[in-house]
């Protein structure tokens, strides 16, 4: 299968935990789950622009490495993260909704959308103050991430 050209495969994605059950509100479980991206990151799997990680959700602006599916690299995040959760802290129940939702970054405009959207989400939820001051997002002093893509840095 021929995958899309690099520059128009960055994608804003949603994850929902099982039921809603608010299992990423705790800080081991969303420690993980950082553990998780920065792991998948650190070995080429995709480009991760901004995330948060919210009691029950997850969203994300990522690149996919130009050879790996999106499908594949959340195959990687959450069965990942499943599968730790349940060695590392013996997590006994279903973690995730076995979907995910995605939307294809058309422009710079659209990726400013979504990445306002992931640092005030937060806030909105009444979590934090400021996005900077919610650990478990990309906006936080501590998280690592990887640029913009060129074609999608504003003007």
């Amino acid at each position: 299968m021929s995958l899309a050209p690099q520059d128009s495969r960055t994608f804003f994605v949603t994850s929902v935990t099982f039921d809603r059950h608010a299992i990423l509100q705790s800080t081991r479980m969303a420690e993980l789950l950082i553990d998780v991206f920065n792991e998948n990151r650190e070995k080429d799997r995709f480009l991760l622009h901004e995330y948060v990680i919210m009691p029950d959700h997850f969203h994300l602006l990522l690149t996919p490495a130009p050879d790996v599916p999106l499908e594949k690299v959340l195959q990687y995040i959450k069965g990942g993260f499943s599968f730790r959760a349940r060695k590392t802290l013996q997590f006994p129940g279903e973690v995730w909704q076995q979907s995910f939702t995605n939307h294809r970054v058309r422009d710079s405009d659209d990726y400013q959308k979504h990445r306002a959207y992931i640092r005030q989400n937060p806030v909105s939820r009444f979590l934090a103050r400021t996005p900077e001051e919610f650990r478990f997002s990309s906006a936080h002093p501590d998280a690592r991430l990887d640029p913009a893509p060129p074609w999608l840095k504003p003007l």
